[in-house]
């Protein structure tokens, strides 16, 4: 693998290029069919076609063929999402039209009537985008029911409460989803219903009760909408297809869209299938399972379940769900689907255990059990967390059921971050004040909030919140986002907070029984403890555990399954990773994570010390050159010092060293107490410090008195600063420490600043050799962070050894933006669709990529073995690092917590690009 990963260059072009001379593919042709039917064993669509059918409709088209039990249906594809906008939110009469043949099939085949008050059909109309998005677009069930119908569902079933239980809901759904009423006054309804009864849960209610809140939410509708419930079930279709579609641009379908790169022209399909209840009594129930751990990845099957129940009310946390599998034999424990329904739950495990194996990955199931018969309702792959993710991953290869290429595609790079970061210490907690379910793992501290507003105006202070509910809902999306961590009341491991959380890596516990909240009042009762908005807790996502105030963390300890998926992706790899690291604690840190040496290392960082900045005050206000070179002689042994303790944990490795980049302004004093010390060591008066200070002051200090200019203006500085690296190479010789020294001289614009200090550094270099009696092998080159120097870089080549791509001010530079002040437009050019993403975060591929293509062409047409390499912010996302394994970078550069993210995203890129085949 090693040696495919050396192969020249030049041969790897030709392969490329060979690749590029292929004959384009002829471009799929647009589908005609816009509505597919699936029932009985029979599917129009099938797993693949998930960009047309999304990914709920393609997966129960596949489902169905497959001989899995799933109710009839029809798919209305993303296609008509795309012409639905267009046409201003209009349906298609064409699309009506075929949707009504395909609801004759589903008729046929469920053996009942649309609209019809004898052995009335019920369908759900639900949403479907290609990848999963859950709880951010709308669903509605019961679709059908009128005042004839609900008879005549009353007559079918042989049960007139659960008739009227589904009328209350669909028109609360309904009311809701396709006519905007908000949901709290169908809510409060309810609670009034039950207080007067003295019912502690909604299936306490009578058949007559659910009758007279279905008269109470008609009135609701009426006063809402001047209009009476729509009576007619085709009028009700139409509206809830249309609703789902809109659904698409609710603000927090597009808050999630934006959260994970999801592109706005995807759409979303609809699934229109037909209702099967699990709300029809004691042998039917309606629940939620893993095949796997979605929080550990650990191989065994996990869900839950409520009998005599719907659907949303285990997604949507309406009540605690009881586990599928049997856990406890305590006696008041909520019976498990495995004790009270053995035959379903064995039908479920078959189901899973096959599904699971057919699409080689964790499945996440929503099914319904009608009357003991079994159904499902959805298959897809869970979201998960990374540590999940990653044993998943790699447990799948040693059963093999995948590969090691495909192992390395299924880990999302990003989602490595939540497993580098803080758990609690559990030998400093003090004993937890409540408990929960460990909905989504790791540990958070913050204040409190209660609504999602408060969390994310908070954070924007960089305050961190907790995001307390008694149940999360779709929009609370942003606060959730902004939150540390979440806790609930209600909800179980796969509510809608308990899905979401994980999907961020939020640490959440859900479910918390001893949480009560007065949000009036703002306050939250939390295991008999009274806390106000702004009091800290501390959760433990990882077990459940609340705790009140702050709790300390431990470093995480990164398991065997970590370390062998990381193992795999390195053999893939072509590209190298490198930290940016000013301290040997940085640098020893990187080390672990898998760097492969240091991209960067800021040399100014070391100045910023308080035993070290009056030293280098002193240097910047001296008067002549001689002063300047006494205060130098003062940090010389300082930076020697850091440089041989970066130099010994490196063993070997390269290291960059940046000489000094910032104007020097930035180093002095910036409060009266800091310039009053500083006049008394000088012996100044404070209005002469002052003078002084004003006078290094620049108007525009970013393109000021800055990098190399420093070192030609004022060439002593570096003079010094070469001569502590080779110095500290030397100790390390002498210690038996190999070194590989590259110094980087700092915003070059012209080949003479290179060549100029160049030569000083070698004159340095050879002096402090011939001192040592030493032979150390050093290279010389420069950072490319000006768009003169990505323009000139085949003259730059001939005299430097590498060049390293300063990303971050080559995109300033290049596209005239402040990083620090671009933040406060730069979302509203994301927003509107000006820029893709945020230039700082995401490499501005057409500007900022076209000059780094530009250097690297004349760059190596001048020098062939140039070494080229990125050390911006840019080194460590995932996206940036496709495009630099793209250009044939030798390595990328990036902090230390992002090396393991670098290195898969690195082996992704790789794969994808076939340079290791």
């Amino acid at each position: 693998m090693a040696a495919r990963a050396n192969k020249k260059r030049s041969s790897k072009r030709t392969t490329q290029k060979s690749k590029k001379r292929s004959p384009a593919r002829k471009p799929v042709s647009r589908t005609k069919r816009q509505v597919y039917f699936f029932g009985d064993g029979r599917a129009d669509g099938r797993a693949s076609m998930k960009e047309l059918l999304g990914g709920k409709g393609a997966n129960l088209a596949e489902m169905t063929s497959l001989g899995v039990p799933v109710p009839a249906g029809f798919t209305i594809s993303t296609e008509v999402c795309t012409e639905f906008n267009r046409r201003g939110q209009k349906l298609p009469a064409v699309v009506k039209e075929t949707a009504l043949t395909q609801l004759k099939r589903v008729e046929k085949v469920m053996g009942a009537n649309f609209g019809q008050s004898k052995n009335p059909l019920l369908l759900s109309v639900r949403s479907g985008a290609r990848v999963s998005m859950p709880g951010m677009m709308d669903t509605v069930l019961n679709l059908g029911l009128n005042d004839q119908t609900v008879d005549g569902l009353a007559e079918q079933s042989g049960n007139r409460r659960f008739a009227f239980d589904s009328y209350r809901r669909f028109i609360q759904m309904y009311g809701n989803v396709v006519l905007g009423i908000p949901i709290e006054e169908f809510e409060k309804k309810l609670e009034a219903k039950k207080h007067a009864k003295k019912a502690v849960q909604d299936t306490d209610l009578n058949d007559k009760d659910l009758a007279d809140l279905v008269t109470s939410y008609k009135k609701i509708v009426k006063s809402n909408t001047g209009k009476e419930f729509p009576q007619k079930p085709l009028d009700q279709l139409w509206g809830a297809v249309a609703a789902v579609f809109k659904s698409w641009n609710t603000p927090r379908a597009v808050t999630y869209r934006k959260m994970n790169d999801i592109p706005e022209s995807w759409g979303t399909a609809v699934n229109v299938q037909a209702m099967v209840f699990g709300n029809l009594g004691d042998d039917s129930a309606t629940g939620v399972a893993f095949t796997r751990d979605p929080s550990t990845g650990e191989r065994v099957f996990f869900g839950e379940f409520l009998p005599n129940a719907q659907g949303e009310d285990v997604v949507a946390g309406i009540r605690t769900p009881h586990s599928i599998i049997k856990t406890s034999s305590k006696s008041g424990k909520p019976q498990s689907l495995q004790e009270t329904m053995p035959r379903c739950y064995r039908d479920l495990r078959r189901v899973s255990d096959s599904l699971e194996k057919h699409y080689r990955d964790m499945q996440d199931l929503e099914f319904t059990i009608q009357r003991g018969k079994l159904w499902m309702l959805q298959t897809r792959s869970g979201k998960r967390t990374a540590r999940a993710a990653v044993t998943i991953a790699v447990c799948m290869v040693r059963e093999k059921l995948i590969n090691r290429e495909e192992a390395i595609r299924r880990v999302a790079p990003e989602q490595l971050d939540q497993l580098l970061h803080p758990t609690l210490d559990r030998s400093a907690a003090p004993p937890p004040i409540a408990n929960g379910l460990p909905a989504s793992p790791g540990a958070a501290c913050g204040r409190v909030v209660f609504d999602a507003e408060t969390a994310e105006e908070w954070a924007e202070r960089n305050e961190d919140v907790i995001l307390v509910r008694r149940e999360t809902s779709p929009e609370d999306i942003h606060g959730m986002y902004a939150a540390r961590g979440i806790l609930t009341a209600l909800g179980g491991m796969t509510s809608h907070a308990a899905v979401v959380a994980r999907g961020m890596g939020k640490c959440c516990v859900s479910g918390c029984a001893k949480l009560e909240i007065d949000l009036e009042r703002k306050i939250a009762r939390i295991g008999g403890i009274e806390f106000g908005e702004g009091d800290v807790i501390t959760l433990d996502g990882s077990y459940g555990y609340v705790f009140k105030g702050k709790v300390p963390t431990v470093e995480p300890e990164l398991g065997g399954d970590f370390q062998t998926l990381m193992s795999w992706a390195d053999k893939f790899r072509r590209l190298k990773v490198r930290t940016n690291a000013d301290t040997p604690a940085d640098a020893a840190l990187a080390r672990r994570f898998g760097a492969e040496g240091i991209g960067l290392c800021r040399t100014e960082h070391m100045f910023f010390q308080t035993e070290r900045i009056l030293a280098v005050r002193r240097m910047i206000l001296a008067d002549s050159s001689e002063e300047r070179i006494n205060s130098l002689k003062e940090i010389l042994p300082m930076q020697r010092d850091d440089f041989f303790g970066i130099f010994r944990a490196m063993a070997g490795l390269p290291v960059t060293i940046r000489l000094l980049d910032p104007p020097l302004h930035e180093f002095l004093p910036h409060t009266q107490e800091e310039s009053a010390a500083l006049a008394k060591d000088l012996g100044l008066k404070d209005e002469d410090l002052r003078r002084k200070v004003e006078a290094l002051r620049e108007f525009n200090p970013m393109l000021g008195h800055r990098g190399c200019r420093l070192g030609i203006t004022y060439p002593e500085i570096y003079e010094v600063q070469v001569r502590a690296i080779i110095e500290a190479a030397c100790a390390c010789a002498e210690e038996g420490i190999r070194t590989q020294p590259e110094i980087m001289i700092p915003l070059v614009a012209d080949v003479g600043e290179v060549s100029n200090l160049r030569a000083l550094t070698d004159r340095t270099a050879k002096a402090v050799m011939r001192e040592r009696g030493k032979r150390i092998r050093y290279t010389v080159g420069t950072m490319i962070e000006v768009p003169r120097a990505a323009l000139t870089a085949g003259r730059i080549a001939e005299v430097a050894d590498f060049f390293s791509f300063g990303t971050n001010d080559l995109t300033q530079t290049t596209m005239a933006l402040s990083r620090d002040d671009s933040g406060r437009f730069i979302p509203t050019y994301v927003e509107k669709g000006i820029l893709p993403d945020d230039p700082f975060v995401t490499l501005d591929i057409e500007g900022v990529g076209e000059l780094i293509r530009a250097a690297i062409r004349s760059g190596r047409k001048a020098r062939p073995d140039i070494k080229v390499g990125i050390c911006g912010e840019h080194g460590g996302d995932p996206r940036s690092i496709h495009f630099c394994e793209e250009i044939e970078l030798d390595y990328v550069s990036c902090s230390p917590f992002r090396v393991p993210i670098a290195r898969l995203a690195a082996a992704q890129a790789a794969l994808e690009a076939g340079s290791t085949g």
